[in-house]
């Protein structure tokens, strides 16, 4: 099997280019396209053939990669509407927003160096929550309003959440060291 390279990460699953994704049938796609390029199944074949079997395996793993993750997805999408990742990624953000990011991190610190875990847990459970509305937003900027400066503004909230998530996360699991 080849895999056409030039694909976008959507086609090359045969899924629908929006955020909204049916996990199950990337999951599905991506484990196929796994079984039928990957590196091992080609071992016999001449170093060339190996090689592109190679690129194809890296190039599903890396669209994989990108559209599992609401964040990633978020981004790509917008990347593929034109917005280049440095607009993306600008850090202009309104004040109240700054405060707010001001406030998670030193509850996370504060509960991190009480080794408070059940804080550390509530926090995670209030981000899950927070991060759920976030990715709804986000999924009607890009599948209904194609807005996409306010989606990129979401995306750099998600970003933060998601930084966020993983230092609690962290946190939470050098309490249980």
């Amino acid at each position: 099997m080849s895999v056409d390279l030039s694909l976008d990460y959507f086609s090359l699953f045969g899924l629908p280019c929006r955020f909204r994704l049916d996990e199950t049938a990337l999951d599905r796609a991506w484990h196929a396209l796994q079984t039928e390029t990957h590196p091992d199944c080609h071992a016999h074949l001449p170093e060339n053939a190996q090689r592109a079997a190679m690129q194809e395996a890296l190039r599903i793993n890396e669209a994989y990669i990108t559209l599992k993750k609401s964040v990633t997805r978020a981004r790509y999408l917008l990347e593929l509407a034109g917005m280049s990742p440095d607009a993306i990624n600008e850090n202009v953000v309104a004040p109240e927003y700054l405060f707010e990011q001001l406030e998670w991190r030193e509850a996370v610190q504060e509960a991190r160096e009480a080794n408070d875990v059940d804080t550390l847990e509530q926090l995670a459970l209030r981000l899950q929550i927070q991060m759920a509305g976030v990715v709804t937003q986000l999924a009607g900027q890009l599948d209904e309003q194609r807005d996409l400066e306010a989606a990129a503004d979401t995306v750099r909230r998600l970003m933060f959440l998601d930084k966020l998530r993983l230092g609690i996360d962290n946190a939470l699991a050098a309490l249980d060291d």
